[in-house]
């Protein structure tokens, strides 16, 4: 289960206008903004659930995303996955999650695919029956055979994110977060990640959290959706019962977004 109450964090950020003399003149005297990322954040989210974790660019999803994976700390509040404080014990939490940001990799570059695998079954102390159990499922299911032999820089976008959403289920966490998965990839490879995630979840009971601009994404894996905006958590509910008439899922986030002004 994961509880959080009243999370609460803010950054201090650097500000100059243009120019020469701006930049010397912030040597001496550098004025600081405070950007409040999260504004007493609280939900709860039971094990196995699915949910849809939405809103525009620089509401307070990463920071969210951060906090509950224990790599930032939040400036007050409490936070509890599966019984334990994320940043508190970092080396048991990250036994139990997975983690794909889109934009960023956890696969070396210059080494082939299995070479990274080796190396997180390492990492996570994975015994050799459970990784070889593992990586042949996630082999077959996402079609990586060919792409095991090549070097991450090599890949295409699509097939990098197959290869980092096995990279992030190889020691079997029971917590999947999930940042823009299906970035780059093509409709068959969309429909393939999906009907995988759906999977795990039904059969390993997984519990995902799922960030992404894609409400397709949302709609065919998710029913629940935590909106959130301005740092603060604005809507938490069904997304069957927030449609309005023959409204499409695009349709129906555009006007919660023009409702709450966001």
């Amino acid at each position: 289960m994961i509880k959080m109450e009243a999370i609460c964090k803010s950054y201090r950020v650097a500000k100059r206008n243009a120019g020469f003399k701006e930049a010397c003149r912030s040597l001496l005297n550098r004025r600081y903004e405070t950007v409040k990322a999260l504004d007493h954040v609280s939900f709860t989210i039971e094990d196995g659930e699915m949910v849809g974790y939405i809103g525009p660019n620089g509401a307070g999803k990463s920071s969210t995303i951060k906090i509950l994976s224990g790599i930032l700390t939040p400036d007050e509040g409490k936070c509890l996955v599966n019984g334990r404080t994320p940043w508190k014990d970092r080396i048991n939490h990250v036994r139990e999650i997975g983690v794909v940001f889109g934009q960023r990799t956890q696969l070396w570059w210059d080494v082939p695919i299995i070479d990274s695998y080796q190396l997180l079954k390492d990492i996570y102390s994975i015994s050799k029956e459970t990784y070889n159990h593992n990586l042949e499922e996630l082999t077959q299911l996402l079609n990586l055979k060919e792409l095991l032999k090549t070097p991450a820089r090599q890949l295409s976008l699509g097939q990098r994110m197959r290869c980092e959403i096995a990279a992030s289920l190889l020691h079997g966490p029971r917590l999947l977060f999930l940042d823009e998965p299906t970035i780059g990839l093509d409709a068959v490879s969309k429909l393939a990640v999906r009907e995988f995630i759906l999977k795990q979840n039904r059969e390993h009971k997984t519990t995902v959290i799922l960030t992404t601009h894609d409400m397709q994404d949302i709609e065919a894996l998710t029913r629940r959706i935590i909106l959130i905006g301005k740092g603060r958590v604005l809507m938490d509910g069904d997304l069957e019962q927030i449609r309005q008439g023959g409204e499409n899922i695009d349709e129906t986030v555009a006007e919660l977004y023009r409702a709450y002004h966001i």
